[in-house]
């Protein structure tokens, strides 16, 4: 966040144009961090630039500034952290279903899938079949001639 602001260098002018484009998140954040201050007073003279420069500078990484400058910034370590326990307690349980589950009937218990987290892309979708030229199979038989041997069986 602090890097959004001085991105943007040129002081005041810097601001100004920091304020064109997150206005709405700054002026939240304001009623939100800093109770009893708005940002008409930045225009009234009763808040200086500085205090601006300031407040902005030292905002939490989950702040609607923060979110509109970055929007994978939004999560704190805390958050983080929550969702790899919650994640962990899913999988615990996917093991536990599959664990006790009829043998037959395993492979249908699919596991879950984590929960989002931004800035990291979902893993993608697998399947347990290795396609070659539209053929489904083990896989085996169709390596083999692609390797120049034969299929062992």
């Amino acid at each position: 966040m602090a890097g959004a602001v001085r991105a943007g260098a040129g002081g005041i002018r810097g601001l100004r144009r920091f304020l064109a484009k997150y206005g709405e998140a700054i002026e939240w954040d304001l009623a939100r961090y800093w109770p009893g201050r708005s940002l008409l007073e930045l225009y009234r003279g009763e808040l200086s630039w500085r205090e601006l420069r300031v407040f902005l500078r030292y905002l939490p990484p989950d702040s609607a500034t923060a979110r509109s400058v970055d929007p994978d910034s939004g999560w704190t370590v805390d958050q983080h952290l929550l969702a790899t326990v919650a994640d962990s307690v899913r999988e615990l349980t996917h093991l536990t279903l599959v664990v006790n589950a009829d043998p037959k009937k395993r492979r249908q218990i699919k596991p879950p899938d984590p929960i989002p987290r931004p800035g990291v892309k979902p893993r993608e979708q697998r399947g347990s079949v290795i396609r070659f030229g539209g053929r489904h199979g083990s896989g085996a038989a169709q390596l083999a001639p692609l390797f120049g041997g034969a299929a062992n069986h």
